[in-house]
């Protein structure tokens, strides 16, 4: 299909994505986003706002999610290394309250589509990540939440070996535990 290739993860609807990259002596040349390819992989969605973010090693950010207006997102690093996570918030999707986690690197390339009703975070592994991502909806700060990051119910393994410390925001110290949370999202799938 295209110039991609779209890999079905545990998760329903939750796609790691890895483009067709051309590469030479001069260097590489690569989509990262072809609306006609996705949409014959039903991800068929508009994004609206695109959004770039830099961390150093040990950093951590989430888990989160809007609790009105939940943004999809295609995320991607176009410099160093993190680990990240989506997990399923979706009441009655086959996969709710289940997590996965996926290396994203400037040298795999790879991306990962994360849709609404997922929660969202991911540890810096690297010195340095720069990380863009699409997203449907806007950023409506009134209606940003999110999970602890180490939540003990959804017991995320993140690679804490990697790094010396993890950094947290005051916003991600004081994130709610996942029983806390009502589901907020309903599914829509089969």
């Amino acid at each position: 299909m295209g110039n991609f290739k779209f890999i079905q993860t545990l998760l329903k609807d939750l796609y790691v994505i890895e483009p067709l990259v051309f590469e030479d002596s001069r260097g590489y040349f690569l989509e990262t986003y072809n609306k006609k390819d996705f949409n014959e992989t039903n991800i068929k969605t508009a994004f609206v706002q695109d959004n770039e973010s830099r961390s150093k090693k040990g950093v951590l950010r989430g888990l989160h999610f809007q609790t009105r207006y939940p943004q999809g997102k295609l995320i991607r690093v176009t410099k160093g290394k993190l680990f990240d996570v989506a997990v399923d918030l979706r009441k009655g999707s086959p996969t709710f309250g289940e997590w996965e986690g996926f290396i994203l690197s400037e040298d795999n390339k790879r991306q990962l589509y994360i849709p609404e009703g997922f929660a969202h975070g991911f540890l810096v592994l690297s010195d340095e990540v720069l990380f863009n991502y699409k997203c449907t909806n806007f950023y409506r700060p009134e209606y940003d939440s999110g999970i602890i990051w180490n939540d003990p119910t959804l017991d995320i393994r993140w690679p804490l070996d990697e790094v010396e410390e993890v950094i947290l925001s005051d916003k991600d110290k004081a994130q709610k535990k996942f029983n806390e949370i009502n589901s907020l999202f309903s599914y829509e799938g089969e």
